[in-house]
């Protein structure tokens, strides 16, 4: 059994391969939103957060032989659980990284480290901001929006969770955009006017997050940008490409004997 730590597009088209290989893939994301995960019968799905005690029991009742984190770039602390596990527990572990989507030369573009600096740089400019990083780390972008003045709009799923998020952070449900992306430039350009904003602050989560329409609306519109640096991700038996993560674990249970 395969474990595939998902909750992105990713997620569905790398279940599939590795299910037409023969193998029984256990799917596993932290919510149980409706999310593609293909449809083979050799593909399961669970959901529900897991700590590193809650991931050590799963591999061992699920008597997982190899575990696939294909989990967002930026969720630093699950992908880090995950390895650590199945380096303790001695099962192979391998990655897809989406690749990047944004250079960091581009006009008009500034990288920051974190999401204190994001929002220190944000308002700096002295105009709006649209934060389309999630509903995570709003307090820093809400301490500056009060400090400086200015207004701040954010756009989060359409979850509870990130609702609530919102609310405890003090931002009104008229700054709210509540939905789910990818956007397309139509889209972005429209939340840009909405809310007359100067700023966009981003992740670069790849082409598959929309994260190109989101500079290309910010161009338009002649929106400075402020993207989130990617964190530094383990290289060991990491992959940007789907075929060669899904040949890598297909070949850790092949028979000395079989075809290459």
């Amino acid at each position: 059994m395969i474990l595939l730590l998902g909750g992105t597009s990713d997620t569905a088209p790398l279940a599939q391969r590795l299910a037409r290989a023969g193998l029984q893939v256990l799917v596993s994301t932290a919510t149980d939103e409706k999310l593609a995960v293909g449809d083979h019968d050799n593909i399961r799905r669970r959901s529900g957060r897991l700590d590193r005690a809650g991931l050590k029991d799963l591999i061992r009742r699920e008597s997982i032989s190899a575990v696939v984190d294909a989990t967002h770039p930026y969720a630093t602390e699950v992908r880090e659980n995950a390895r650590t596990v199945a380096k303790t527990l001695g099962v192979p572990y391998s990655t897809f990284i989406r690749p990047s989507a944004i250079d960091e030369n581009e006009d008009a573009v500034r990288f920051v480290s974190d999401h204190r600096e994001a929002a220190k740089v944000a308002f700096s400019s002295g105009q709006g901001v649209l934060l389309t990083s999630g509903a995570n780390h709003l307090d820093e972008y809400a301490a500056e929006a009060q400090r400086t003045g200015l207004p701040l709009c954010v756009r989060v799923l359409p979850r509870q969770e990130s609702l609530t998020q919102c609310a405890r952070a003090g931002i009104s449900p008229e700054r709210t955009i509540a939905d789910r992306g990818p956007f397309d430039v139509e889209e972005n350009l429209r939340h840009i006017r909405q809310f007359g904003v100067g700023v966009l602050v981003t992740k670069d989560g790849g082409r598959a997050s929309g994260v190109r329409a989101k500079l290309e609306a910010a161009q338009l519109e002649k929106c400075s940008v402020v993207v989130i640096r990617r964190p530094q991700i383990a290289q060991e038996n990491a992959f940007t490409d789907m075929a060669g993560l899904a040949q890598h674990v297909v070949s850790l249970f092949a028979k000395p004997n079989d075809e290459p």
